[in-house]
């Protein structure tokens, strides 16, 4: 290993955001295979320190597919015609949080297309009051709304809110969605989030057209600028009915994946304690992509619990894995692949993250 890597990697280790934003993307343009897996290795057992051993298991449900937003990447866009379009019920998605109870996740993730009406408001508040007696922590991940609407859901019994600014760069941003997207307002509804009381996540997508080391080196800033307690971020997968995946590209399958695991290991370096997943995305590009994400420092996984006969039409990009497998099946698989890289299941456990509660404790980062 360079003295320049090592002395990068050494620094970071010491306390949180210790590096400068040029040794941000020193380390994300890591390409020499002893480095990488020393940067791996650093940052796992970063991990083990901070957040101690597990993995945090979320049940996600897939709650919809209609959403009311056009970004170019995203395969359930609204103008995307090709997409059956669905809305789980509500006593489905309280069917959904009771299996995640039975398979011992005491944590649930309700995800959809992104919709703001007082009808999907009230929605969301009565599925949240119905599965309030499971005492489960449920994060929400339903895009942008109203500092009001959150307030309504956390107090109906939401504890955690995913809202993905997908790149830190406005620029960027606005190259990859429509006019009416505006990155101003969604910085604004992650600090709304904050103000609401949440544990407040984001993330972004590496890889993607036009993105540069330096765009990825300051999304890690805008974490730590930000102060989340969370981050679901994974490579960018092209769909093929978007305008973004219509774009020529040479990006390998290998490439996107393995700037996915630096970015989990730098973020989990420079950050320390907060809760960061290994993606489905992952996976779609490697059998072994979330083991490998959490080998780079991930300590939560969302497992699928969706209904199968749903879970094809809510394909945000090409290659979704698990498909066929219901969430039983997902919960062994797991369970035996990360039991083969020295990991365990946190059953039973919310998994908050740790940054959130020093943070609510008023203790230092």
């Amino acid at each position: 290993m360079s003295d320049t890597i090592a002395t990068i990697m050494a620094k970071a280790v010491e306390h949180p955001q210790n590096l400068a934003l040029a040794e941000l993307e020193t380390l994300l343009g890591v390409e020499d295979p002893e480095e990488l897996s020393r940067m791996f290795d650093a940052a796992r057992k970063l991990k083990l320190k901070c957040c101690g051993k597990g993995i945090a298991m979320r049940g996600l449900v897939e709650a919809g597919n209609t959403c009311a937003k056009d970004c170019f990447y995203c395969g359930i866009r609204k103008s995307n015609a090709a997409v059956t379009r669905y809305s789980l019920s509500a006593d489905e998605i309280v069917a959904a949080a009771e299996e995640s109870k039975a398979l011992g996740y005491a944590s649930l993730v309700i995800q959809s297309g992104e919709i703001e009406s007082e009808s999907h408001t009230a929605f969301i508040e009565n599925v949240l009051e119905r599965i309030r007696h499971l005492n489960l922590g449920v994060t929400l991940s339903l895009g942008e709304q109203e500092e009001s609407v959150y307030a309504r859901w956390k107090a109906a019994g939401a504890s955690r809110y995913l809202l993905r600014i997908e790149t830190s760069n406005p620029e960027l941003y606005a190259r990859i969605h429509p006019a009416e997207c505006d990155w101003a307002r969604r910085v604004e509804c992650l600090r709304a989030l904050r103000r609401t009381g949440y544990q407040v996540g984001t993330g972004v997508m590496c890889m993607l057209p036009g993105q540069t080391l330096a765009d990825l080196a300051r999304d890690i800033e805008f974490y730590a600028r930000m102060d989340v307690d969370m981050i679901g971020m994974g490579p960018y997968i092209p769909h093929e009915q978007t305008p973004l995946g219509q774009e020529a590209g040479h990006v390998t399958t290998e490439e996107r994946l393995l700037m996915g695991l630096k970015m989990i290991a730098v973020t989990r370096l420079y950050l320390h304690d907060v809760n960061i997943a290994a993606a489905t995305a992952l996976q779609a590009l490697a059998e072994d992509g979330r083991e490998r994400g959490v080998m780079a420092g991930a300590n939560v996984i969302m497992p699928n619990i969706t209904d199968v006969r749903y879970r094809r039409s809510y394909q945000l990009y090409a290659g979704k894995p698990c498909l066929n497998e219901n969430a039983g099946m997902c919960k062994g698989c797991l369970e035996s692949r990360l039991e083969s890289i020295g990991e365990t299941v946190l059953y039973g456990q919310y998994g908050d993250s740790r940054h959130y509660k020093k943070r609510q404790d008023g203790g230092c980062l």
